[in-house]
């Protein structure tokens, strides 16, 4: 019987000192390892020097490899190398398409776990010193995706539920729905002088963050040319955030 196992590992959000120590463990003892585009390139010097090191990363209007390819490429290397890899940004199961690798390796018979990193939004709220619950204003937490498979604000979400959620929101994936998202949820009542940040990057060098109302955040990322990656978050406790000396903070007419 083999005994392959594929660990699914959460490399944290671009700082290599936030992943866990299991993780750690797992890429220095990996035969081989399949990385995202977006992990830190420094953990892969703590590879072996006999570990296969393989790119699958993915990037928005880049020609890819694609995830049933990726799936393919798992079940594969395991059958053929005991312990294998599958280092992903942030926490491999917050839209990290986790679901359909872990289908793949189960359904071909193969040990795996997941081990969970630092996720975008909770990197992004600690590097801004918020907290993203608060007792008696912020009891309600939701994470959103801000795009569909599509590429556009996805439909599906309820919109009028997220507008009168008194809490916390956080859209991945928000960047190139960012007016839509925004007008979706102040049409249906969520108030537009709401607190709002957008971190790109977080957690990486070069990350930024704009700081402005719900109903001028999308305007003020198109004039501070915002890029994806990026994580908008909105509520009650984003009024609280103060912007580290080395992000830059783009608006300037709002207090946060």
């Amino acid at each position: 019987m083999s005994r392959s196992i594929v660990s699914f590992v959460g490399a944290g959000p671009g700082d290599p000192e936030l992943i866990t120590l299991k993780g750690l463990r797992r890429l220095r003892e990996a035969d081989v390892v399949l990385h995202d585009r977006l992990i830190p390139a420094s953990l892969l010097d703590e590879v072996g020097s006999s570990t296969a090191v393989i790119d699958v990363g993915k990037a928005p209007g880049r020609h890819c490899m694609g995830q049933g390819h990726i799936n393919w490429l798992l079940v594969d290397w395991a059958r053929r190398r005991e312990r294998v890899v599958r280092l992903k940004g942030g926490d491999p199961a917050v839209f990290g398409r986790l679901g359909e690798e872990i289908e793949a390796v189960r359904s071909a018979g193969l040990a795996f776990e997941v081990i969970p990193g630092v996720t975008a939004a909770t990197a992004a709220a600690a590097r801004l010193g918020i907290s993203l619950t608060e007792r008696g204003s912020a009891s309600t937490l939701v994470f959103a995706t801000g795009t569909d498979q599509s590429g556009h604000c996805p439909s599906a979400l309820d919109w009028d539920v997220l507008a009168r959620t008194e809490g916390t929101l956080v859209f991945y994936m928000s960047v190139g729905a960012l007016d839509s998202i925004t007008a979706s949820l102040t049409s249906l009542g969520r108030d537009p002088r709401e607190p709002a940040i957008l971190v790109e990057l977080a957690g990486v060098a070069g990350e930024r963050v704009v700081a402005a109302r719900l109903g001028d955040i999308a305007a003020e990322a198109r004039a501070a040319d915002v890029k994806a990656p990026a994580v908008l978050i909105t509520g009650p406790t984003v009024s609280a955030a103060s912007v580290p000396l080395t992000v830059r903070r783009v608006s300037s007419h709002v207090s946060v």
